[in-house]
């Protein structure tokens, strides 16, 4: 009797191939789409090969001029912040001191919260009308200028503010540093600031090199700071830029605005290529006794635990105690006291401002929806990545990776040109709707569900599913029964990650809202510039108090969640499986 060959549909829910369509829908669908429909109008606009519109918009002085302002926030920026952040992850590292995951979560919620949430708490703590200053006698006299407006204050608050993401990365390279070479120089006999100046930082190198790098990508994508402290002052970067152009609604708008996107592109490009030859060339593993700290501080470490937590003061409490005075206040320029403090500012934007009641509303609504699709997306992807994809697994993340790796800017224009004629066959257009912000929200933040799931992976042993598989099991009741319960933990901490980014993300939305999907970003950026900053500082304090909730609660999980995926924990050099 001649055998029947199993249909097509069996084959591929017993062999997989399901899960790699849906890798190759999500890299197609959320990358090579958008940027190539970004590529083309750039190039090609009318479907005639004509770069020259591109190249004159992109050349034109006041373009030109928004680069260099660009490229020189994000260089300085780079080094004032690989300076402070690298600083930081050092002590933490080699010293004994106390308090070390405190003082890492607290130094990683300062970059969680959204850029225009930092930017503003900075502005209303350095102006004249600054109530902490005005309550010690130490503001600025009426009518002075904020110090922080214009190149000088971009400049301070992106090193502020990316500071930890470079204490972060040196991190990386602190844990990898071998035990056994700071036996050999204590042997040696060389002190502890020796082997920080001649161990240490030669084998830093490469991690502050891509530190560095980070940050020049961060701060050139930034728009929230320059939004708030740079177009006042007329100090004009690329994505402040495009915003304008775009807010203009002149006839050339979105093809300048397309333009300029390919600006940003090409400049932190540039920053993502370094990235990726530095980690190709820098494939050390991880070593099996890794450093711990030796330098031990005996009696000066209450001088040096106080001067981080001074640090931590100045730059992170006091901007956040200065946001929730303006809050509090009536008026600008009011001193805090207890006869001036009224809650009314927060009942406005909570209950009473249909605006900011939807806005808090919408983005509650686009961070969380996007989470719960991620979770579950996130899952499927990466078991398709980490058991399918093969030798093609780094060409499909690296794809994957662009909507996050480049400007959020860039994505939001890619989804405009993509999504401005309605979609081919059914006729319908998602321009224009909550749609295209949910579409942009799940292309930029995949990359980010997906690292704990793949970190999961790669240490989840192929028993369990081998077993199942000898036991008739398909690809999909595997998935269900073995790889779900195994990654889902992981996944939960990456979808409560995306939740923390786009609750307050701004970059991609303020590109993309129309009336009726407004999002907090969206509605503190509005306030501030009708000169209600009282209200966006009340906008501001609630949403770092979600912020702050959600990272108690991925810190709760820190036990189920894989090694390296909070960053605090990664920071204070402390594995997510031990106190």
């Amino acid at each position: 009797m001649t055998a029947v060959r199993p249909g097509a549909s069996d084959w591929i829910r017993r062999e997989g191939d399901g899960f790699v369509a849906l890798l190759l829908v999500c890299a197609v669908l959320f990358a090579a789409l958008p940027f190539g429909r970004l590529l083309w109008a750039a190039f090609a606009p009318g479907g005639n090969f004509n770069p020259s519109a591109t190249f004159a918009a992109a050349t034109s002085r006041v373009a030109l001029l928004a680069a260099w302002h660009t490229f020189e926030s994000g260089v300085v920026s780079s080094f004032g912040a690989l300076l402070l952040g690298g600083g930081f992850a050092i002590a933490l590292a080699i010293t004994d001191m106390r308090g070390k995951r405190s003082l890492a979560f607290l130094y990683v919620m300062s970059l969680l919260v959204a850029p225009q949430v930092a930017a503003l708490a900075y502005k209303t703590l350095a102006g004249p009308a600054s109530p902490i200053l005005n309550a010690i006698g130490l503001a600025p006299p009426p009518g002075t200028p904020n110090p922080l407006l214009g190149r000088f204050g971009v400049m301070l608050i992106l090193s502020f503010h990316h500071a930890p993401l470079a204490a972060i990365t040196l991190a990386t390279g602190l844990r990898a540093i071998p035990a056994s070479v700071i036996e050999a120089a204590q042997l040696d006999g060389a002190s502890p600031l020796t082997t920080l100046r001649r161990v240490i930082l030669p084998l830093l190198r490469p991690h502050m090199v891509m530190a560095g790098l980070l940050v020049f990508v961060a701060g050139v994508g930034n728009f929230g700071i320059p939004a708030l402290l740079g177009l006042p002052a007329n100090y004009i970067t690329l994505p402040t830029l495009i915003y304008r152009q775009l807010v203009s609604f002149g006839p050339t708008g979105i093809a300048d605005a397309a333009a300029l996107s390919m600006s940003v592109a090409v400049i932190a490009g540039a920053g993502v290529l370094a990235i990726t030859a530095l980690s190709g060339r820098d494939a050390r593993r991880e070593a099996e006794a890794p450093m711990v700290p030796f330098w031990r501080l005996g009696a000066a470490r209450p001088l040096v635990e106080g001067a981080l937590w001074l640090f931590l003061s100045l730059t992170v409490i006091l901007p956040f105690a200065s946001l929730v005075a303006t809050a509090l206040v009536p008026a600008f320029g009011v001193t805090l006291s207890f006869a001036t403090v009224t809650f009314d500012k927060f009942a406005e934007v909570l209950f009473r401002q249909s605006v900011t009641v939807r806005a808090f509303r919408n983005s509650f609504f686009f961070a969380g929806g996007s989470a719960l699709i991620l979770a579950f997306l996130s899952i499927a992807v990466a078991y398709a990545l980490d058991r399918k994809a093969g030798k093609f697994r780094r060409a499909l993340e690296a794809l994957i990776e662009i909507p996050y790796a480049l400007p959020g800017v860039v994505l939001a224009i890619a989804c405009i040109l993509l999504f401005l004629r309605p979609l081919p066959l059914i006729g319908v257009s998602i321009y224009a709707t909550p749609f295209i912000i949910f579409f942009a929200y799940l292309a930029r933040f995949l990359p980010l569900a997906l690292k704990p799931p793949l970190a999961a992976m790669a240490v989840l042993a192929r028993d369990q599913e081998e077993a199942s598989a000898l036991d008739g099991a398909n690809a999909w009741q595997r998935l269900r029964h073995v790889i779900v319960p195994n990654l889902l933990p992981a996944a939960s901490a990456g979808a409560l990650l995306v939740f923390l980014l786009a609750f307050n993300e701004l970059t991609v939305s303020a590109l993309l809202w129309t009336a009726g999907t407004e999002t907090l970003g969206v509605a503190l950026f509005s306030l501030e510039d009708a000169g209600l900053g009282g209200e966006a500082a009340a906008i501001g304090v609630s949403a770092t108090l979600v912020v702050g909730i959600v990272m108690v609660i991925l810190d709760r999980l820190r036990h189920k969640v894989p090694e390296g995926v909070l960053p605090w924990a990664m920071l204070a050099s402390v594995s997510p499986a031990r106190k």
